[in-house]
């Protein structure tokens, strides 16, 4: 079994619903998970003109391979009804593979960890609920000082996933 990080992501329809059926769909489909963070509501990052987002992050434990996961996280965005729009748009979820166990890894489709992950505290303040010691598997920098270095404006921390 193999630790890994997911994010997800909704601002269209009913997000919180969204996310924790998204987070359900991932466990019975792809693994067992063993944490949740809590859900944050945040800006919109990309395109401003949207409607705020809800953010969550989870620990699932996978035999699936990078590949497979990938595979079963799709799944689960298409299970929930996700349309494709404008990059970084609404969106009813989203599903995003931040961290396979320790690797890295880059291909065309799945680069791991996440490359945009340290620039976003959307993601980084859901997973300091989850993982508060990680440290980023190629830079080693300590999860602490990756949240000092992004803005944390607007997000507010609205329930439990």
């Amino acid at each position: 079994m193999t630790e890994c990080m997911i994010a997800f992501g909704s601002n269209v329809g009913n997000r919180l619903g969204n996310l924790r059926r998204a987070a359900d769909e991932l466990g019975e489909r792809a693994g067992r998970i063993t944490a949740r963070s809590g859900v944050y509501e945040t800006p919109p990052w990309g395109v401003a003109s949207q409607r705020r987002f809800l953010n969550a992050c989870v620990i699932i434990e996978t035999d699936e391979s990078p590949r497979g996961l990938l595979m079963r996280a799709k799944d689960t965005e298409q299970a929930l009804g996700r349309k494709i729009r404008e990059r970084w748009g609404p969106r009813e979820i989203d599903v995003d593979i931040l961290t396979y166990g320790e690797i890295s890894s880059e291909d065309d489709d799945l680069v791991i960890p996440h490359p945009l992950m340290t620039e976003r505290a959307f993601v980084l303040v859901p997973v300091f609920d989850i993982a508060p010691g990680w440290k980023h598997p190629v830079t080693g920098e300590p999860l602490r000082e990756l949240l000092e270095k992004t803005d944390k404006t607007g997000i507010i921390r609205i329930t439990s996933l």
